[in-house]
């Protein structure tokens, strides 16, 4: 051993010497001495907190800890930076969700698909049915092979079905939404259910089928555009089972969801439901919106049809975002009913003036869009042609529905060539009649009463008013300066 090279075998580090008295004394006094314990405590005798008063302090629930942004959507309805908003990545179904829905191997698959009621085929989301009714069928094939085979399954959920009319066949409209699903690309559906998350209708139906489904330790992924409303329908199944869950961030816009988030609480065993973010669809108009013009199409109230009785060579606007043409007709009427929200303002006149009504209404009267900029931002206005046919007056035969917007329902008995504008991009959907029925009551021509163009009549009221004052100053100004010089010269 040695302590002078600890590069040299045997090295090591002689200990220091201690001091004698380093040790602390340890107090012997006995526990009667001490002053600073209760005497109850020294008895042996645990006095607990008396629970019968009379005005006992409530404990105040705990609040979860939320981001910035969750905290200004949930009390404000809008995101602190709209900027940032553009900068956030889209999700990629394909890459997060799709890789594992084609292995062979894994945990029981269910893919929730949710779908808004009021906006079905600009919602629906296609690629996710096509991926997976395809990983159905390869999959199926393996199985029949004798090859492992993981066979997910496609649960369509319809929500937000308390906007629609409460005359409406909920028969016929199962059968409406599985024809439209499976022209959709969803060819393997397994369940469909028509629920709202608001009025509280089919949730239990829906957790128990999910459960049944998924199995013990099965995996569930819901699946929907944006503002879809998937993390509302997470929130109410929780509440309607009565599980304890982290309640998910809602709002009335898009791109409420940022990740993928584990919901726990909601389903027993050991399901796991997962909320994933909204997939972008840029073929709704919606996404082309700012905040203020998305309040104006939000449909947060049961649907009214608004009805004309119109002839060929009328045309209907939606607002500024969209018009319907009436160019040729077998017919001498045909009914048009605009479903969509009431906040909405409509116009009907003739076709031959609707060139005019971007120049002179878009931005004011229509809106929105809000503003006459925001008419050039939203891009370019082109049209699309449609041929309908119809076998009756009463009732709408034919949809032409505007992705995020709503739908023109066409009720005739004969044929009509009509044309369909709206912005370069927007998807426009010919269908089968959602609701048949229309109102009793037509609308008129030109527009239709509404906050929107009473605001904007009385703003351009005001202008020229005041363009009249002006001229009548400087007609006053000019006579004076007459009658001066005319003085002057005498």
């Amino acid at each position: 051993m040695q302590d002078s090279d600890a590069n040299q075998p045997g090295f090591f580090i002689t200990p220091s010497v201690k001091d004698p008295t380093y040790k602390q004394q340890i107090d012997k006094n006995p526990l009667a001495d001490e002053t600073h314990i209760p005497d109850s405590l020294k008895k042996g005798i645990l006095i607990e907190p008396d629970e019968t008063l009379e005005n006992p302090t409530p404990k105040s629930p705990e609040r979860p800890v939320v981001c910035a942004r969750c905290h200004s959507l949930r009390n404000y309805g809008k995101v602190k930076d709209q900027t940032v908003e553009n900068l956030l990545p889209d999700f990629d179904f394909d890459h997060t969700v799709g890789r594992r829905l084609n292995s062979v191997s894994g945990t029981r698959t269910v893919v929730v698909m949710v779908v808004d009621a009021v906006d079905f085929d600009g919602s629906f989301p296609r690629k996710v049915a096509e991926l997976v009714s395809n990983t159905i069928d390869v999959h199926s094939r393996s199985w029949k092979e004798g090859k492992s085979g993981n066979l997910p399954r496609i649960v369509l959920v319809v929500t937000k079905i308390d906007l629609l009319p409460s005359s409406l066949s909920p028969t016929g409209f199962d059968h409406w939404v599985r024809t439209r699903a499976r022209e959709g690309g969803a060819t393997k559906l397994t369940k469909v259910h028509l629920v709202s998350a608001v009025k509280n209708w089919g949730l239990k139906n829906l957790a128990d089928d999910m459960v049944s489904l998924a199995g013990p330790r099965g995996h569930i992924w819901v699946i929907g555009a944006q503002n879809a409303g998937k993390s509302t329908l997470i929130n109410a199944m929780g509440k309607s089972i009565g599980g304890k869950m982290t309640i998910l961030t809602e709002a009335p816009i898009p791109g409420t969801t940022l990740g993928i988030v584990r919901v726990e609480g909601v389903l027993p065993g050991g399901t796991k439901l997962f909320d994933t973010p909204g997939l972008l669809h840029p073929h709704q108009i919606t996404t082309r919106l700012t905040t203020e013009e998305q309040k104006l199409v939000h449909i947060s109230k049961e649907l009214k049809p608004r009805t004309y009785r119109i002839k060929v060579g009328h045309s209907v606007h939606i607002g500024g975002l969209m018009r319907l043409d009436i160019e040729e007709s077998s017919v001498d009427s045909i009914y048009v009913t605009v479903w969509a929200s009431p906040h909405l303002p409509l116009h009907m006149g003739k076709t031959e003036k609707a060139s005019t009504m971007v120049e002179d209404h878009f931005g004011r009267q229509l809106q929105p869009p809000i503003g006459k900029q925001r008419v050039e931002e939203l891009g370019r206005w082109v049209r699309k042609e449609f041929c309908v046919r119809g076998n009756w007056w009463d009732s709408s035969c034919v949809d032409i529905a505007c992705g995020g917007l709503g739908w023109f329902a066409i009720g005739l008995k004969g044929e009509a060539v009509v044309g369909v504008w709206t912005y370069d991009g927007v998807d426009v959907t010919p269908r089968n009649a959602l609701i048949p029925h229309r109102s009793h009551n037509f609308e008129v021509t030109g527009f239709t009463v509404s906050k929107i163009v009473s605001k904007a009549d009385k703003s351009l009221n005001k202008q020229k008013q005041k363009q009249k004052q002006n001229e009548n100053e400087k007609k006053r100004k000019v006579g004076d300066l007459e009658t001066n010089v005319t003085s002057a010269a005498l």
